[in-house]
């Protein structure tokens, strides 16, 4: 079985949930990556609520992350209900109640990250439980500790120039640090600071002349490209990934990107979490050692 999986945009197939979403109206789903193409960390793809739409309160045996891209829709959990609006995230932690509501007139839209995958054969990990109480919606605030499970990122926030203490909703850290190195800018959204205990979700932007050469992770990794394109490569094959596209490295899948010419952005997710120590592989380091011992021995 291949090590990677490349999903066009155009070949995206929104199904019924199923038992993901007990009691689900007006809602599908793209699984554009999962057990089925031997995931063993990852279940990745885009769900679409309709107006109208609404799930039953349920709770699942795994992590889910999200990312709202288009439209607004309320997150209803013990924590707290929330609006959530484009640019929105969060984390839904194991075992904690959740339903969705759909608000407004237009589709919500929002990837998301089961981690691990749900199993059909076990109902798909997901159980019903009791409705949780209607109160009023509060939208998610950065410094608020009862939206401490979200938060929202916007292209702004993937400029380095508009980092300044003035500029940021909370004050300087980790947390809120733009990782900016050789023509690429990294954003953590769904992290452990966040709650995340199995998975990551960030922002990655690479300049025009951004690239990464080849290497591989003791993990896996899912990319659903927002805007521009990047050449890639999976296990030597080559990609254009443009817009809408998903793509999918699994452990020991050797993998590179590279800008074309334009500015590209995209959201990806890590599963498991990233280790402390030897997270990379890269191809040329290796390569390099190899060089050095045929002149030793």
């Amino acid at each position: 079985m291949a090590r990677f999986v490349v999903r066009r945009a155009d070949e995206a197939q929104y199904l019924s949930p199923g038992p993901l979403a007990p009691e689900a109206v007006g809602m599908t789903r793209w699984r554009a990556v999962g057990e089925q193409d031997g995931a063993a960390h990852t279940d990745f793809g885009l769900t679409r609520l309709e107006p109208g739409g609404s799930t039953a309160t349920h709770v699942h045996s795994f992590e889910e992350s999200f990312h709202l891209i288009e439209g607004e829709v309320i997150l209803a959990t013990p924590e707290a209900t929330v609006h959530l609006v484009a640019g929105d995230y969060g984390i839904i932690p194991i075992g904690v109640p959740h339903a969705w509501r759909a608000i407004g007139d237009t589709v919500a839209v929002w990837s998301d990250l089961f981690t691990p995958p749900a199993r059909e054969r076990y109902g798909s990990d997901t159980y019903r439980v009791p409705e949780l109480p209607v109160i009023d919606p509060v939208r998610v605030d950065a410094r608020d500790p009862r939206t401490r499970s979200f938060g929202n990122i916007t292209t702004e926030h993937m400029n380095p120039g508009k980092q300044s203490q003035e500029l940021l909703a909370v004050s300087g850290s980790m947390r809120t640090a733009l990782l900016v190195y050789t023509g690429i800018s990294l954003k953590m959204m769904v992290d452990s600071d966040l709650g995340a205990t199995l998975g990551t979700l960030f922002m990655v932007q690479y300049e025009p002349e951004g690239k990464a050469g080849p290497h591989d992770h003791p993990l896996e990794e899912a990319y659903l490209i927002l805007d521009g394109e990047v050449a890639s490569t999976f296990d030597g094959e080559e990609f254009l990934l443009r817009p809408g596209d998903i793509a999918w490295a699994g452990v020991g899948c050797v993998h590179s990107f590279a800008a074309t010419g334009a500015q590209v952005r995209w959201l990806e997710t890590q599963a498991p979490q990233m280790p402390a120590r030897h997270a990379y592989r890269f191809v040329r380091d290796w390569d390099y050692l190899k060089d050095q011992l045929e002149e030793e021995l």
